[in-house]
């Protein structure tokens, strides 16, 4: 077996087998787990050193760090996928990655804005005069992801059937060492989708269209491309002006995909809306929205226990 450091392997892999085979953003991510995890606590480790010990001491001190268990199984992936070319390679014959012990995953609670909060939101939204703060309303009532809104084009939207078709999306990354704004296709083959559009929605857009000269719905002053990072600054923005407690961007998909349900949208509709691989994704995800659902259903179901008595 050839000597190698665990460094030399993360570089050859990344520069040869990576880089020109995956997205650029999977690639600046790949990249910087290697930098900033992996070369960093383990890169002088020969690879036959990688032994079960060595790993999952790595592993805990990642965990007494306080880096989240999604960063963690994002690190042991990336190693895991080096070491196995260095098994095709035949620089090792094994490795241990697959028995580490991980933590468990604690589900996170899903934050959304209350119905008083959405309408304060919306209001400010729509009488600013700034149109780029449709954006905000534009996710509320369709549920789209925020690099989806940002890769948005006028295009998209046919106003004559009231659908908007996701059909790409939108990210930063480093490209040559300079920051970019990617348009790439969605995440998934189920991200693209068709979303039909409340009529009250298709108004505004029309209204907005009319006034815009750039190809994208949310627009920089120049009709570029509006950044991730600077929407959400703007986001940001927006709450702090009506007082409501921060969210992240992607609560507004949480705060819409829950009103559908407890407006009685069924799970399978609302999977292919929120562009979901499939429908359990979307009914673990929003069980918890589901409970006063359950309760009306089972108090229907109990009006027949009521005939009984009143017969016994």
């Amino acid at each position: 077996m050839k000597k190698m450091k665990l460094k030399e392997l993360l570089e050859l892999w990344l520069e040869r087998y990576m880089k020109h085979t995956i997205k650029i953003r999977t690639y600046n991510r790949y990249k910087s787990i290697c930098e900033l995890h992996l070369i960093k606590d383990l890169g002088e480790y020969e690879l036959d050193e990688l032994k079960p010990n060595v790993l999952q001491d790595f592993l805990l001190k990642k965990i007494d760090d306080h880096y989240s268990t999604n960063t963690i199984k994002g690190i042991v992936s990336v190693l895991k996928q080096a070491l196995r070319l260095a098994i095709t390679l035949e620089f090792v014959d094994k490795e241990y990655c697959s028995n580490l012990k991980m933590p468990s995953s604690e589900e996170k609670e899903i934050s959304v804005f209350t119905k008083k909060e959405q309408q304060v939101i919306e209001s400010f939204c729509l009488n600013h005069k700034k149109r780029n703060y449709i954006g905000i309303v534009i996710c509320l009532y369709t549920g789209i992801r925020l690099g989806e809104l940002l890769a948005l084009t006028w295009d998209d939207i046919d106003f004559n059937s009231n659908l908007l078709t996701i059909n790409k999306t939108s990210y930063s990354a480093k490209v040559d060492g300079k920051t970019q704004i990617i348009v790439d296709k969605p995440k998934t083959k189920k991200s693209n989708r068709v979303i039909p559009l409340p009529n009250q929605l298709v108004k505004l857009l029309k209204i907005i269209k009319k006034e815009s000269n750039s190809k994208y719905v949310i627009t920089t002053r120049n009709s570029g491309i509006v950044g991730n990072r600077s929407y959400q600054r703007t986001f940001k923005f927006i709450l702090k002006k009506v007082n409501v407690p921060y969210r992240n961007f992607h609560s507004l998909r949480h705060t819409f995909a829950t009103n559908a349900i407890e407006l009685g949208m069924d799970v399978k509709t609302l999977a292919e809306i929120l562009g979901h691989t499939n429908a359990m994704i979307t009914l673990n995800r929003y069980s918890h929205s589901l409970l006063n659902y359950k309760i009306e259903m089972m108090n229907k179901l109990g009006k027949n226990l009521n005939l009984s008595i009143k017969n016994a």
